[in-house]
């Protein structure tokens, strides 16, 4: 016997209540349509990323641009965590301009570290960017990986990788670049070994080598819509032969 004052809940009411807070169709349709999207984007995402880590097949070969226009740059696969043999030298690749002065002469302007310039954007940035990350860092070795000792191109890949890094270093300087207008540029690289830990008994010399690229032209290319101090784009101008007066150093 319920007690008095007891009353049953309405179960009806409360059916009610229910019906009311269900989704209605065209919210069903949108979650449905959001839900089957990103299964979608996942499936496509893992069967990009598998058939790109994935042994040469035919699938891969007969869609390798296709392939590649999706994981590069920004979802580049390597096994580089796991190689039992890690990069063990630092390069820091610096440039110069050669800029045309107010006054009608030339003058050779400072060493600029870009890799250094890299590093303090990085530096206490919790979501650096793919290309302040690895874009100087993988030109250069694209350039040294297809350049001889005595800096002449492999093949195509080499005058492609010498066009990458003029440009690259073109755009960062820009048009004009301490008080004068840039005309040619010339990159270096410094290559330090890192020094072994002090337990370990291995001996390397800590010498940092230099490896200084010639001068190189800068064209209209290189900065679109760039014209040079007389009017003419720099593209239509002949290099000047030789180098400056200051050394290479």
């Amino acid at each position: 016997m319920a007690p008095a004052g007891f009353r049953a809940p309405d179960v009806r009411a409360a059916g009610e209540g229910a019906a009311q807070e269900r989704v209605s169709l065209p919210g069903q349709i949108v979650i449905g349509v959001a839900i089957a999207v990103a299964v979608v984007a996942v499936a496509v995402h893992l069967a990009m990323s598998f058939l790109h880590v994935a042994p040469s097949n035919t699938v891969s070969r007969e869609h390798s641009e296709t392939i590649g226009d999706y994981i590069y740059p920004e979802l580049e696969q390597n096994w580089k965590l796991f190689a039992p043999n890690p990069l063990q030298q630092n390069v820091a690749v610096s440039a110069r301009a050669e800029v045309r002065t107010p006054d009608g002469g030339t003058a050779v302007t400072s060493w600029t570290n870009l890799t250094a310039q890299d590093g303090a954007a990085i530096r206490h940035n919790p979501l650096p960017s793919h290309s302040q990350q690895n874009q100087l860092r993988r030109a250069w070795e694209f350039y040294a990986g297809s350049h001889d000792t005595k800096e002449q191109p492999i093949g195509v890949r080499g005058q492609l990788s010498e066009q990458y890094v003029r440009r690259m270093v073109a755009h960062r300087f820009g048009s004009e670049h301490e008080g004068g207008a840039v005309e040619r540029i010339q990159v270096r690289a410094a290559t330090t070994p890192v020094a072994p830990p002090s337990w370990s008994e291995e001996k390397i010399d800590l010498k940092t080598v230099y490896r200084v690229l010639p001068w190189w032209t800068v064209t209209s290319d290189d900065l679109p819509g760039r014209k040079a101090a007389d009017g003419t784009a720099l593209s239509e101008r002949q290099p000047r032969g030789g180098q400056t007066k200051e050394s290479n150093r």
